[in-house]
């Protein structure tokens, strides 16, 4: 396995307020063989980009090295995008995610896919980031990668927020646009009013009793798929909480790979700079509240609910399948 950090942008072309230093990047897991865009075409592999997720505050790292992961095991190149988010939800992030997810796409096709399929992965607030390149793909430009498309092959969606109506989450949209957001941009990032005929084909999975994410997020965006022609695959297994990864024990990889907690360091630099006084138009209550959050140098990011109920063993008996239902859909592409 070759395992690298590539930036995504140059500084020059990175303009978000509160980045605190942090630069948007991939990490990759190739297969030896295929590093390279002059690789033989005997080599060809479809590539993933796996977005964790965390309500646009933060990349929780059991959504994204595990799942990357998973897909290597598969025989794809997987590449885990550390996007965008503002833990401090005091600098609404717009556009950024979404021109961050696309930049990854161009640069994976222009680099690394060798003529493969792109597919992007999300979870929760990253399935939103990834749905709205999947529906606004044709708004971003890009004058760095002028001649590469950035419109995956096909995109999965793991227990996604999709609407900004009636089954919104809503700190996920706060983070996201802020707490006046206009009704334009409610109505651009409500992803099921936005399906066109050209988005790519979807696969969609969550669980019936998602306590943080109405389930109705789902099956909006299966509706408007369908009405639009658009082919996707979509399953709600009966229960299982929000944030379950995987939904089973991660696959094994006997080659080194690196501590997965990569996925926070803009969440511990901007902990860092709002302790220091130098937050970004971060409120008095906002600065309390990542205080007691964060009271150590170490921060961990939150995954499943260990005092959660459910038993993950019986989840894992078909939720667990989500992953290789998708390596079955991605091989129809």
């Amino acid at each position: 396995m070759k395992h690298f950090r590539e930036d995504i942008w140059q500084d020059n072309e990175y303009t978000y307020a509160a980045s605190y230093g942090f630069m948007p990047n991939i990490r990759a897991y190739i297969h030896d063989e295929d590093e390279g865009a002059e690789s033989p075409a005997e080599n060809k592999r479809d590539a993933i980009i796996v977005l964790p997720g965390g309500g646009y505050c933060l990349c929780a790292p059991h959504e994204g090295q595990e799942v990357a992961l998973e897909y290597y095991s598969m025989g794809l190149n997987a590449f885990v995008l550390t996007y965008t988010t503002d833990i401090t939800m005091s600098v609404p992030l717009k556009d950024q995610p979404l021109k961050d997810v696309s930049r990854a796409v161009r640069l994976v096709r222009k680099k690394y896919a060798n003529g493969g399929k792109v597919i992007i992965c999300g979870f929760s607030a990253a399935s939103h980031v990834c749905g709205s390149l999947a529906v606004h793909f044709k708004d971003v430009s890009d004058p760095a990668y002028p001649d590469v498309s950035n419109r995956p092959d096909g995109v999965i969606l793991s227990y996604p927020v999709i609407t900004a109506g009636k089954y919104t989450h809503g700190s996920s949209l706060e983070a996201l646009l802020g707490a006046e957001a206009t009704q334009d941009e409610l109505d651009y990032y409500s992803l099921e009013i936005n399906v066109t005929e050209d988005t790519p084909p979807c696969f969609l999975w969550q669980t019936l009793t998602d306590e943080l994410v109405p389930v109705e997020n789902s099956y909006l965006f299966a509706s408007a798929l369908k009405e639009k022609g658009v082919p996707y695959a979509h399953y709600v297994f009966p229960k299982g909480p929000h944030g379950i990864g995987l939904a089973k024990e991660p696959v094994k990889i006997n080659d080194p790979v690196p501590d997965p907690s990569y996925a926070l360091e803009q969440l511990i630099l901007a902990v860092k700079a709002v302790k220091a006084g130098r937050g970004i138009n971060v409120s008095d209550k906002r600065k309390k509240e990542l205080e007691e959050q964060f009271p150590e140098e170490s921060v961990i990011a939150p995954g499943p609910d260990p005092g959660n109920p459910h038993d993950l063993s019986d989840i894992s008996r078909d939720a667990g399948m989500w992953s290789a239902l998708s390596k079955v859909w991605m091989d129809r592409l």
